[in-house]
């Protein structure tokens, strides 16, 4: 078995979960510095690129950290860098902060970007290859795993001429394949009726949409708009929901189990509470009711 799959355990040992977790210890503080925003729902005041926020301190820690809500900067406590601050941190500068090297950091700023959307296909890479569904490509997904960690390892010159266009329509080619069998697998133990068709709302705006206790099992939601939409005890198993926008979804009660392409982003921006099922790999919001 460990024989026959050795690309399969090959990259997964290339990949790591918690690699691409923001680990803001060894951080310094990116994405306070590096990403600008704009005074709106989410954030309560505006800054540029490249400006650290007013409330990052010496130690690169957030001043209002365990009251951002309340101070009006829910957009932070959605944020999630996917690893990419200390892989830039650590790895790409080597220990050098922004601050001792001003020569750098604009640089720096513009290196985290581009380590972002790496480091986030990586995420989907490593959960398409522990899908038994996406076994018959594995060694594809393997290889792109591989390609892609080879660019996040590249010198800082040499990442901002990556072409990360290009690369994530590579992936996501993969990620509609693996998609793909997953219905399958499902179609053919559910409902084992070859003439049942796949729910389909990739791209649709479902903004507000009136979808409790739904049977979205593995329904086509990519890069569907979900913005407030009422999904309460939704049976979402399966479902393909990258790129979905899921802010202010009210996902109480609801089956997210074994959705796929699912993100920690995602469910940081919905409205859940403790009955709300999630994937083993994410973690129930703070902000979350009871």
């Amino acid at each position: 078995m460990l024989e026959e799959n050795r690309d399969y355990y090959y990259a997964l040992k290339n990949i790591h979960w918690d690699d691409l977790r923001a680990n803001c210890e060894n951080c310094f503080g990116l994405c306070c510095v590096a990403l600008p925003f704009a005074v709106s729902a989410d954030f309560a005041m505006s800054k540029d690129a490249g400006v650290p926020c007013s409330n990052l301190q010496a130690d690169y820690r957030c001043g209002i950290h365990a009251n951002l809500r309340e101070r009006g900067c829910k957009g932070c406590t959605v944020f999630e860098c996917f690893g990419a601050g200390q892989k830039v941190s650590q790895i790409t500068f080597e220990g050098i902060d922004w601050r001792e090297s001003s020569e750098r950091a604009k640089t720096m700023y513009n290196v985290f970007p581009i380590m972002h959307q790496l480091h986030e296909m990586l995420w989907y890479l490593h959960e398409a290859l522990v899908l038994e569904a996406a076994r018959s490509i594995r060694q594809e997904l393997n290889m792109m795993v591989e390609e892609t960690i080879r660019l996040t390892e590249l010198r800082a010159d040499e990442i901002l001429k990556v072409d990360v266009h290009a690369h994530r329509a590579n992936v996501n080619r993969l990620l509609l394949q693996t998609s793909e069998l997953v219905w399958m697998d499902v179609h053919r133990i559910l409902k084992g009726n070859s003439k049942e068709r796949r729910k389909n709302y990739r791209g649709a705006d479902l903004m507000g949409a009136k979808l409790k206790a739904a049977d979205l099992r593995g329904a086509d939601l990519r890069g569907a708009y979900l913005i407030a939409a009422d999904l309460q005890h939704a049976n979402l198993s399966v479902a393909d929901l990258i790129g979905a926008d899921l802010r202010d979804a009210n996902l109480r009660g609801a089956d997210l189990r074994d959705s796929i392409f699912l993100t920690q982003v995602q469910i940081n921006a919905a409205k859940g509470d403790l009955h709300t099922q999630l994937p083993g790999r994410l973690s129930r919001p703070a902000h979350w009711t009871a």
